[in-house]
């Protein structure tokens, strides 16, 4: 049974969680939690302070620790808006690499949204979210920033990701204790503006149910429903745990049981109204809030309240699930094809790969048939090019955007095409991965990959060799269709030592022109794989 592990680094803390496959399906076998405030040098100066950097690289190593006793099998680590921000977060990727070996990805603030949608719709550890088949909006607000997600029968409709984390507005406006009159009124008015964004964007009509997640959400549900129950002794209880690192699986089960309330619009409102006029001490004391909580709670409260309000939703439902959650999802879906999450995760790529297309003015039934000549060839021509399994994908949605660059400029598109791919959010794919797809659609005209080319700059050397390859199959994919509107050719791929033979069935309107262009790539064909090409009539 493969052992999973994700690790999120965010902008107030950091959360490991590990997972066995059990029958095709993940199950939680150990979670922890350290708050580490990233992201609160960095709002403020740009940077990440070195001793937040010490207190992160400590708990990374403790979850080091833990994922070396569990054995996993493949890790995942991700940093989120702390990161996407700091100036100097390259220093510290290089500091976690150097000390943990770990590679620590920096994911943008629509990825992480995806990942969280992906973690409560039912598809990672713990068996996902009650009520994600209808319309919901799913909210998480983090240290750094607030992602809203609109979903639709499980299947994602828009996400924004706003600078509204409650590390982040804590930092820029309520640096005094109780919050300033002032910086109260300016962190509203920002969170009035960026809200107005979103709605514009999202749109929430008749949406019933919102889901949200994070540490802040949770602190806000228990505190409105002990409120509701009069919760003093609660609150005390609380103060005097507060600050002690229990086992974080129990503290995410105990919260998960308790967490099915609804937490209703006027309750925050009243909870943040509340909040806002105490004093740090008082704060610790609500229940369900502790010390570390109780620093930026005040922020995180008037975020939630006004997003309720101006959305005209009735409250929220606290989820233990998220990030983590999806970034298991996504592990399982590409390692068990049996698994129900594989089948999601293809399906939610490709119309990402699709969404991005249409954007730029690309149509993919046009395009459509070079992607099957591609992946055709791909199959057929296993033998000889060797390539990983994953170059399949790359190859199709390499060949669906391969025309995007001509939204900008007919001439010279490949070069457009592999900025625009490149800069893209693609959803279900690494910035590695999409770097490789865009280097693939830009070598289509005139130009080689050479080494020292832009396109190939992030791509790791040892890839160098295997998107040659990919090119040169793309390029016997885009001959084949020499502006053909239904008229589509039929190919057969046969190889030999010494050489590969492409027999073409003519169409209607013959198949010279297909035959002279495929004809043009012998020489570069023989360069890359050491064969002789021969096309041929059948």
């Amino acid at each position: 049974m493969p052992i999973f592990a994700a690790i999120d680094i965010g902008s107030n803390s950091c959360r490991l969680k590990i997972a066995k496959v059990v029958a095709h399906q993940l199950k939680t076998v150990a979670e922890d939690r350290e708050v580490t405030r990233l992201g609160a040098s960095v709002f403020e100066s740009g940077i990440i302070s070195p001793e937040a950097m010490a207190l992160t690289l400590r708990a990374l190593k403790r979850f080091q620790r833990a994922v070396q006793a569990h054995a996993v099998d493949q890790i995942r680590v991700v940093a989120t808006a702390a990161l996407r921000d700091a100036r100097n977060g390259a220093a510290f990727q290089a500091w976690v690499k150097a000390e943990t070996g770990w590679n620590m990805e920096i994911i943008s603030g629509l990825e992480e949204g995806r990942l969280i949608h992906l973690g409560l719709m039912g598809l990672g550890a713990n068996g996902g979210e009650p009520g994600m088949g209808g319309r919901v909006l799913l909210v998480d607000l983090g240290g750094g920033s607030c992602e809203i997600t609109l979903s639709e029968h499980k299947r994602i409709k828009e996400t924004v990701s706003l600078p509204l984390g409650a590390v982040r507005l804590s930092e820029e406006f309520l640096q005094t204790d109780p919050a300033p009159a002032e910086g109260l009124a300016r962190m509203r008015q920002l969170i009035v503006r960026e809200l107005r964004k979103a709605h514009r964007r999202i749109q929430p009509v008749k949406v019933p149910l919102m889901i949200a997640t994070s540490g802040t959400a949770s602190a806000l549900s228990e505190a409105c429903a002990a409120a509701a129950k009069g919760g003093k002794t609660a609150g005390k209880a609380a103060t005097k745990t507060a600050g002690k690192r229990a086992p974080a699986r129990t503290a995410s089960l105990t919260r998960a049981a308790a967490m099915v309330g609804l937490a209703t619009t006027p309750g925050v409102r009243k909870l943040a109204t509340r909040l806002a006029k105490m004093a740090l001490p008082e704060r610790e004391a609500v229940p369900g809030i502790g010390p570390r909580r109780a620093e930026i709670i005040v922020a995180g409260a008037e975020v939630f309240a006004e997003l309720l309000e101006s959305f005209g939703l009735p409250g929220f439902r606290y989820s233990p699930l998220g990030l983590r959650d999806g970034m298991l999802a996504q592990m399982l879906a590409e390692q068990d094809a049996r698994a129900t999450a594989h089948q999601e995760f293809e399906r939610e790529r490709w119309e990402s790969v699709l969404a991005t297309a249409r954007r730029y003015g690309v149509d993919p039934r046009k395009a459509e048939p070079v992607r099957a000549h591609a992946v055709q060839l791909f199959r057929e021509l296993k033998t000889l090019h060797e390539l990983p399994p994953d170059y399949e994908n790359w190859l199709a949605a390499a060949a669906i955007l391969q025309d995007t660059g001509k939204f900008i400029n007919h001439q010279g598109h490949h070069r457009h095409t592999q900025y625009i791919v490149s800069s893209s959010e693609i959803y279900g794919y690494t910035p590695v991965q999409r770097t490789t797809i865009s280097a693939i659609a830009r070598y289509l005209g005139k130009s080689r990959p050479q080494p020292g080319d832009r396109a190939l700059r992030n791509i790791p050397v040892e890839e160098h060799k295997n998107v040659h390859r990919a090119v040169v199959l793309l390029r016997l994919a885009v001959a084949l269709n020499q502006d053909r509107a239904s008229d589509v050719l039929q190919v057969a791929a046969r190889v030999y030592p010494k050489r590969v033979y492409l027999e073409i069935q003519p169409g209607r309107t013959g198949a010279e022109l297909e035959l002279w262009s495929l004809r043009k790539e012998a020489n570069y064909f023989r360069e890359v794989f050491g064969r002789e090409l021969f096309c041929t009539l059948a």
